[in-house]
């Protein structure tokens, strides 16, 4: 037998194995019935509300799926190099595949799957992620400004003998607030320098009670910002003249980070602030211990909303 065709009598076995290691492959990928809790959470934080386990999933899906397209990818370049080489002792032309219309409707149609998959996944969670309650358990109204955050807490507080005055959140529309009965609430702020004192981390520290439904309602005094608690694994941007509203419960007690993830001047990376998870009860301390320190009422939620074509310009002759 000639050296070519031992070679390629070599090859065969491979040529008819190595489509079989590639389909056990996605199926061992594809076929275990595992969690978010199985996978590496590829550079996210511990998921710390109900909501995150939703949107690290998302995130690991996403990662799955390219590393898949990206083995496919990589086999057909190995295979291409191995097996279809040029002969050291044969000079001719390959078979040509142009207008092959099989391998170019294939060409077209896998990509469109794709695509199409993750856009259902990213669709079907992105709108059970920002579905609000007709009555969360809290309502806070947060404030972003150059170049740190206030905090309004808009319910009622037994510690505040002052009469209800909502004028301050008048900006909002009723509906995005939808604040409780005789809200009289509390408020707390923060500049650059402030610190939260159990950790020592920069930014004012908002508090929330583990277990029991947030409604954030977004406003700005000044530029587009971004309110980023980063173990809630969920952001939002934060525009003036406009109020964006999502909806967490916090599940794990404890402090974390929070930051602003807009470009939004000279100092933008110092507009920090922390989430202090705590007890229902020890939440409800706070506000009351905000009352006695004269933080009563609200400060001015921002920008009043003018419309969905507020940034329309002045048509001129």
């Amino acid at each position: 037998m000639s050296p070519n065709g031992s070679d390629r009598s070599s090859r065969r076995p491979m040529r008819r194995k190595l489509p079989q290691a590639l389909a056990a492959g996605l199926v061992l990928a594809t076929a275990t019935g595992c969690t978010y809790e199985d996978f590496p959470r590829l550079g996210m934080p511990t998921p710390a509300s109900e909501q995150a386990p939703r949107i690290l999933s998302l995130w690991q899906g996403s990662w799955a799926a390219a590393l898949a397209v990206g083995c496919l990818v990589w086999g057909l370049i190995l295979w291409s190099i191995i097996f279809h080489r040029r002969s050291r002792t044969k000079v001719e032309v390959p078979p040509q595949i142009r207008y092959n219309m099989p391998i170019e409707a294939l060409f077209t149609t896998v990509p469109l799957v794709i695509i199409s998959v993750l856009f259902y996944f990213t669709a079907r969670d992105e709108s059970k992620i920002l579905e609000t309650s007709k009555t969360p358990d809290h309502v806070i109204n947060v404030v972003g400004f150059q170049w740190s955050w206030a905090f309004n807490y808009v319910e009622h507080v037994d510690a505040n003998k002052s009469p209800t005055d909502m004028s301050a959140l008048s900006t909002i529309s009723a509906k995005k607030l939808d604040a409780p009965a005789n809200a009289n609430g509390v408020y707390d702020f923060g500049t650059p320098a402030t610190k939260n004192p159990q950790t020592g981390n920069p930014g004012p520290t908002l508090w929330l009670p583990q277990g029991e439904s947030v409604r954030f309602v977004l406003t700005s005094r000044d530029v587009i910002h971004s309110f980023w608690p980063i173990s809630f694994l969920m952001k939002m941007d934060v525009i003036p003249g406009h109020t964006n509203v999502f909806e967490v419960t916090p599940t794990k007690l404890g402090t974390f980070r929070g930051k602003c993830a807009e470009l939004c001047g000279v100092d933008h990376s110092r507009m920090l602030f922390n989430v202090k998870v705590v007890s229902p009860a020890r939440y409800q301390q706070h506000l009351n211990d905000l009352a006695k320190k004269g933080q009563t009422g609200y400060v001015p939620a921002g920008i009043a909303t003018t419309g969905n074509a507020k940034n329309a310009e002045t048509k001129t002759q």
